[in-house]
């Protein structure tokens, strides 16, 4: 993929507006991505909106078509299969990179992660389902293995995307105790614990999810977008008054 000068954070904001709002289900798969309409809401040209697209196909959340259209992909109920099977692997590295190496401040930081996960049980799905992706990436976040964080946060997107293709309506609350044990076993150290029961964990979210093809809906891209391209706005002028 070619550099676009001075549009990598455009590029970025754009591709984190659109992973924010498939993880809340605001995109589902099959939902169509015109360069035009994205240039125009968040204010920069087709060939910036097609950079995003471009990396949020590599990543796996968006196909790319002919004539340069692009829709949320669209994950088979054997691939979304294959994801959950792949995640348990990597989020094995990632318990043995951190079972008991955790900072203080880290599992603080986890402990306020899981509060807002409980704050948000009862709300809407989504939210919970964002909040929880979240979690999983931060721990691999806190491994500062690039690499890892890279897989990790790719996987954890399309297990994401799976569930908004083949996602049935379940309580938060399982997750929420799951999240508190991964927590406990991780600040103990105890790494055949922790990773069993990260394999229990994932292993329970795919049985308690994966199921139901989800309805694809007839909305406007514009007023989807609205909201998360608001909030990337600050972000961009922030760094634009730095330039």
């Amino acid at each position: 993929m070619a550099k676009v000068r001075g549009g990598a954070d455009n590029v970025g904001a754009i591709c984190r507006a659109i992973r924010s709002a498939i993880l809340e289900r605001a995109l589902v798969p099959g939902d169509k991505l015109p360069e035009d309409a994205l240039g125009e809401r968040f204010g920069v040209s087709r060939t910036i909106a097609r950079h995003a697209l471009g990396q949020l196909a590599a990543e796996g959340l968006v196909e790319l078509r002919r004539n340069r259209i692009a829709v949320v992909a669209t994950p088979s109920f054997d691939e979304a299969r294959d994801d959950f099977d792949i995640r348990i692997e990597l989020e094995g590295l990632v318990v043995k990179a951190l079972a008991g190496r955790l900072s203080e401040a880290q599992i603080a930081t986890l402990d306020a992660m899981v509060a807002a996960e409980e704050a948000a049980h009862g709300g809407p799905e989504a939210q919970s389902l964002r909040l929880a992706t979240e979690f999983h990436v931060r721990l691999a976040e806190m491994t500062e293995k690039p690499v890892l964080v890279r897989y990790v946060s790719e996987i954890a997107y399309r297990s994401c995307l799976a569930l908004s293709t083949f996602g049935r309506p379940h309580s938060s609350e399982c997750a929420v105790a799951e999240h508190r044990g991964l927590i406990q076993a991780l600040a103990t150290g105890g790494v055949e614990s922790a990773t069993a029961l990260m394999d229990e964990h994932l292993e329970a979210v795919a049985r308690r999810a994966l199921l139901v093809p989800a309805q694809n809906r007839g909305r406007d891209l514009m007023d989807v977008l609205a909201p998360y391209a608001e909030a990337e706005a600050p972000v961009a002028k922030r760094r634009a008054a730095k330039a």
